[in-house]
């Protein structure tokens, strides 16, 4: 069955399977695994909500195949993201027992002055994602490194978290660099660099307001809770060797992404270079890691790809920096590769029997006037974020079906480029089963459900466009007669 021939099922069945959905994982999550929930019990949720979904389209008469078809097609579309999940594991294992990410740590505590190091936390992320022009390698590099200095700090990670993913996912959707900031522009047929300008009326007002909040947040942080970086510092030092040289790595990392090159070549390359960096810099930590029946050379070898590989933990004296000198490498994130298989099998199948199109549609139908348009755009965004599970689709599919609306209502097509980002760029990482909630909630080491709150820019961008729409400021006509009545 092609996507033109879907069946026409009714919104009633479409929203079936993902109130199942809600249903199962918030029992899960709520009342009986907590933040274990993402281990195997939503991964498989999940599954169930897809088979609930599979059993509407057989009424339909959507077969296996063209079902399975779809779903394949879907996890096919994610083998970048997973491969990068993988790669972002190793390199975080080897800059770990490289001494990388300490020596960001141990400067980090130096130089961030506690009352505005959430702000400073935005800021950062914010000026390498627009740098690099990417999210996600902005929460694998810098991301890491000051989830542990906001921890040494006393603040809770969740709040981190939230700065970390407001900073990162601004500079993504601002950059030119960015890769949904080009899909956004290309599918609503505008120039890149005016929609990025165009942008700036919403997202400007947006990051704004989040500063605000992670300036307020760090100033009424008590006192009490901010811990004593004098201990922190000096144990630091006593478990690696560190250098302002060790900072290269990550810069060179940061250079490879700034000249385009692939995401995966610039990760191994991150990889290769903190094993280097161990095996040159960190002779002390690795005999105290090697087996004293093994020689120095094999045993380095043997530490670095139980690193890479399986995990690593790294023994001070102090409770603070064995929590945060540990990571779990590639094996730490099969349980997020799980979830994202299983979040595209759910996707794959709403799509297969048209699901996705009849909620889509609804909510086209559903509004009214020039605001209806902008707030379905919205929703459609949001509602595929929930469901595909996946940012590009989030923003094409939604993209394809409102670009003659826009066209026909008189609009110019960067009002339908800047509605894609502010809500489907963004939202995805507020999603646990999304490849973007999913990739951060591992990297960061922080649920989904716990950092939402605090991830102000990215749930408030959709609610800004909205007030923009609704008092109609700055909506550029492509005509001088609107053909939609206010």
């Amino acid at each position: 069955m092609t996507p033109n021939k879907l069946p026409n099922i009714r919104f009633y069945e479409a929203i079936i399977p993902i109130i199942f959905l809600v249903i199962l994982l918030s029992f899960n999550v709520l009342a009986v695994f907590g933040d274990d929930a993402t281990s195997g019990p939503n991964q498989f949720a999940l599954l169930l909500a897809g088979a609930v979904a599979a059993v509407i389209g057989f009424r339909y008469g959507v077969d296996y195949d063209t079902m399975l078809a779809r779903v394949s097609k879907n996890i096919q579309s994610t083998s970048g993201a997973i491969l990068i999940l993988l790669f972002v594991g190793a390199l975080t294992g080897t800059w770990l027992l490289g001494g990388i990410i300490p020596t960001m740590v141990y400067y980090g505590l130096k130089l961030l002055n506690p009352s505005i190091f959430l702000a400073s936390t935005l800021i950062i992320t914010a000026l390498v994602s627009l740098t690099i022009g990417s999210s996600w390698s902005t929460t694998a590099t810098v991301g890491i490194a000051l989830i542990g200095i906001g921890k040494a700090l006393g603040f809770p990670p969740e709040m981190v978290a939230g700065a970390v993913i407001s900073g990162a996912y601004f500079g993504d959707k601002m950059s030119p660099l960015s890769d949904t900031t080009n899909l956004a522009s290309a599918i609503a047929g505008v120039d890149l660099y005016r929609h990025v300008r165009y942008m700036m009326y919403t997202t400007i007002p947006t990051i704004s307001i989040a500063l605000l909040v992670f300036i307020v947040l760090g100033f009424f942080h008590s006192g009490s809770q901010i811990q004593d970086t004098t201990a922190l510092l000096a144990d630091i030092k006593r478990s690696f060797f560190i250098h302002p040289a060790l900072l290269l790595v990550p810069a060179i990392v940061i250079f490879l992404i700034i000249k385009k090159t692939p995401p995966l070549v610039a990760l191994l390359a991150g990889v290769l270079l903190g094993g280097l960096t161990a095996l040159f810099f960190q002779k002390d930590l690795l005999m105290q890691l090697i087996d004293k029946n093994t020689g120095f050379y094999t045993g380095a070898y043997k530490s670095i790809m139980k690193a890479i590989v399986w995990d690593i933990n790294i023994d001070t004296s102090n409770p603070i920096l064995n929590e945060l000198f540990s990571s779990g490498g590639m094996k730490g994130m099969l349980s997020t590769i799980w979830l994202i298989i299983s979040a595209m099998f759910f996707g794959g199948i709403m799509e297969a029997i048209g699901a996705l199109k009849k909620i889509s549609e609804t909510l086209l139908n559903a509004f009214k006037g020039v605001f209806g348009l902008f707030a379905s755009t919205d929703l459609t965004c949001i509602v595929f974020n929930a469901t595909a599970s996946d940012q590009y689709l989030a923003i094409v599919v939604p993209g394809k079906m409102y670009k003659q609306a826009y066209d026909d209502a008189g609009l110019a097509p960067e009002n339908l480029s800047r509605t894609l980002e502010d809500s489907g760029t963004v939202t995805s990482v507020l999603v646990p089963w999304n490849t973007g909630g999913a990739y951060n909630s591992k990297v960061l080491g922080v649920p989904t459900e716990s950092y939402l709150i605090y991830a102000v820019f990215n749930w408030l961008s959709p609610i800004m466009t909205l007030i923009f729409a609704y008092f109609r400021i700055k909506i550029k006509k492509r005509k001088e007669v609107d053909r939609l009545n206010y």
